[in-house]
């Protein structure tokens, strides 16, 4: 177990925008890995972060079980299993910066412009087609293996479609709850579950728990107007740390 004193004060906040995130403010636990990366080694963040993402997971399934939409969650989890493939089999040769970098630019970009595409008052729903959906969740479910940071993409598609926020929060709970599932094969494979990874999630647990139900209520209260532009705002400060993060 990790007893650095730095680490918690670095993991114990990251671990807090998780559940933030899980709890209906998505993208927000993007910036939890480069946090915790900045006091341990990225591939140890990472499969530190992982069991206690799937427990927050288990919050916000229960929290909106009855909010999902099937149909984007069809077409981005068939996706997403495609891209935590290559993940796990490029993840020697692929740098974990270079993707945040990538994920964080596009991030800033999106979402600048939905924030002026709203401003102007053009906020008629896209309908792209499923298959559009599926090349978005092979990204997401990419950077997500490499890097837990799968939510950017995701948004890419889904964001434009303006689901009620109830229906986007429950859709990117399953949708992760699956994706964060997915990934744990890869992770043993790959040895990253070690007995000091496992004890330091659990240490880090009751925070994740509480945090989670923390972001439930407070999503539940902010209008679908509110609610968007946060995300947006959100979107390019993730953007903002993690092409920090890559470039620093």
């Amino acid at each position: 177990m990790i007893v650095d004193p730095l680490f918690y004060a670095l993991a114990v906040p990251a671990v807090v925008l998780m559940g933030l995130g899980k709890g209906g403010f998505a993208g927000a636990g993007s910036l939890s890995l480069p946090m915790v990366a900045f006091a341990t080694d990225p591939v140890q963040a990472a499969a530190i972060l992982l069991p206690i993402l799937i427990v927050q997971d288990a919050v916000s399934v229960w929290a909106f079980r009855r909010s999902i939409d099937w149909y984007v969650m069809g077409w981005t989890l068939a996706g997403a299993i495609v891209g935590i493939a290559i993940g796990y089999l490029f993840a020697a040769s692929v740098s974990p910066d270079m993707v945040l970098a990538m994920v964080g630019a596009i991030s800033i970009l999106f979402g600048a412009y939905q924030l002026r595409r709203d401003r102007l008052g053009a906020t008629t729903a896209s309908d792209s087609p499923g298959w559009v959906g599926s090349l978005f969740g092979v990204a997401s479910g990419f950077t997500s293996q490499i890097a837990h940071a799968g939510a950017p993409p995701w948004q890419l598609w889904v964001m434009p479609r303006r689901l009620a926020p109830a229906y986007l929060v429950g859709t990117t709970a399953v949708y992760f709850a699956a994706v964060n599932w997915i990934k744990v094969p890869a992770y043993l494979a790959l040895g990253q579950f070690t007995r000091a990874n496992l004890t330091t999630a659990a240490a880090l647990m009751p925070v994740a728990i509480a945090s989670t139900f923390a972001g439930v209520w407070l999503v539940r209260r902010v209008s679908p107007e509110r609610f968007y532009t946060a995300i947006y705002w959100l979107m390019i400060g993730v953007g903002v740390v993690l092409v920090g993060k890559a470039l620093g």
